[in-house]
């Protein structure tokens, strides 16, 4: 069997299989398994190369961060932090016009940083601000797509389960420098949105906002430091090697904790639902882990990726160009798969390529989740559009006159990132990481 029909047959399965509603852990074992059988594996010989790299994915201490950060997300989405961080964007923006907008963006940069999720952050953040800007005014269209466009900064600015996932699968990139890259580029892309947004709030004639703070500053931030504090905490442990990326998970949890009950906004019925739900998201992602493992085999054993390699080679040996045609391609992945699996699946195909024309396995990191992060907001898959959408009242066709303008002004965040490589690794390299 050559290259190029084990490639077809792997990823024309693949999508087929997702396309009628098969779960996409299952899609992608199917998928790989067929292409190994044809490749002439016998069946006994396969079952046990499928359960050692089934096992060999998962068999990671790096990944047991992934369910401790993902509670301590979950743990303060329930806790009202995002309630408190809105209070606090407010005394930043307020005075602004569009500051809503502005204070929109602000707060999902603060939010998905400590949950680390984007899809938690436009449920949470918007849930608050959509009747704030609805009572000034605002479109509900416009304000949804400003929520949508700014969530996932979740994602970028760490800490960020994708970028663990990413490092496991990478193999030998240090989370510690994965999670440093990450501050410049997500604080670029939320001030790309928010340049937009403020600027068509003011072509629409929004003006500051009319809503007195009953509380003084100082009442504030007293408020909502605790919980920013956070990322205090695990970064700056794990820059001083007071303990390891996956210690940090296990810290930021157990602060979560402290501050939920601190607050009385978290009771331990909630905190045990919280746990079994965790449980059961960690669950799903080990097997999609462990599934992708079969899929980096199959693809490795047909030489999927050294073809991909060649076949980019031999359009260019420009690698502005490859750069370009990678972020292109990526960006239209984002659009028909989650995050997560795009970065298990893509990582072992393009990652090669890249540390090929001498590009950072770290820069290449931070280049591959924002264009997957981007994704997110557009359809058909796209994960916060969908919910940002349904908490803000309003239909797809409604948001993309707003979402399109400022996609535009992601995608330019973007470009500066893949093509000045010191926007990412400045900070880890000043802190010794890489």
């Amino acid at each position: 069997m050559t290259v190029v029909q084990a490639a077809l047959i792997l990823f024309l399965i693949f999508f087929g299989l997702m396309f009628i509603g098969v779960p996409i852990s299952v899609s992608i074992g199917c998928s790989s398994i067929v292409v190994l059988l044809l490749s002439g594996f016998e069946t006994d010989v396969l079952a046990h190369v499928v359960a050692q790299r089934c096992f060999k994915g998962i068999d990671s201490f790096a990944l047991l961060a992934l369910p401790f950060f993902m509670l301590a997300g979950s743990i303060m989405n329930k806790g009202g932090i995002a309630r408190r961080l809105v209070r606090l964007a407010r005394f930043f923006v307020g005075k602004i016009p569009g500051c809503l907008a502005a204070t929109n963006v602000l707060t999902n940069m603060f939010f998905g940083a400590i949950s680390g999720s984007s899809v938690a952050a436009a449920f949470a953040v918007g849930k608050i601000m959509g009747p704030l800007e609805k009572e000034e005014g605002y479109e509900d269209a416009f304000s949804a797509a400003v929520n949508i466009c700014s969530a996932p900064t979740g994602v970028i600015i760490p800490p960020s389960g994708p970028l663990i996932l990413y490092s496991i699968t990478a193999g030998s990139v240090s989370v510690s420098a994965l999670f440093m890259a990450r501050y410049v580029p997500g604080v670029l892309l939320g001030a790309c949105v928010m340049a937009v947004a403020i600027y068509i709030a003011r072509k629409k004639g929004y003006t500051g906002s009319t809503v007195e703070e009953t509380d003084s500053i100082g009442r504030v931030l007293v408020d909502a430091v605790p919980s920013i504090f956070m990322m205090i905490i695990v970064m700056g442990g794990i820059l001083l090697g007071w303990f390891t990326a996956t210690e940090a998970g296990i810290v930021a949890c157990l602060y979560c904790m402290v501050l939920g009950f601190a607050y009385k906004e978290l009771d331990t019925k909630q905190l045990w639902k919280l746990m079994s739900e965790c449980m059961m998201d960690t669950a799903v992602i080990l097997f999609l882990i462990a599934a992708s493992n079969i899929m980096s085999y199959a693809m490795s054993i047909s030489e999927i990726p050294a073809a991909l390699s060649s076949m980019l080679m031999g359009i260019t040996d420009n690698k502005y160009i490859l750069l370009l045609i990678m972020n292109v391609f990526l960006l239209v992945l984002g659009m028909f798969l989650d995050l997560t699996p795009a970065v298990l699946i893509f990582t072992p195909i393009f990652l090669p390529i890249a540390t090929g024309f001498g590009m950072s396995p770290v820069h290449f990191g931070v280049m591959l989740i924002l264009n997957l992060a981007i994704g997110s907001v557009t359809p058909p898959v796209g994960s916060v559009l969908f919910v940002g959408c349904n908490v803000g009242g309003v239909t797809v066709e409604q948001v993309t006159k707003y979402i399109v303008p400022i996609f535009i002004s992601m995608v330019v965040a973007l470009l500066l990132v893949v093509y000045i490589p010191a926007l990412s690794l400045f900070i880890p390299q000043l802190c010794g990481l890489v």
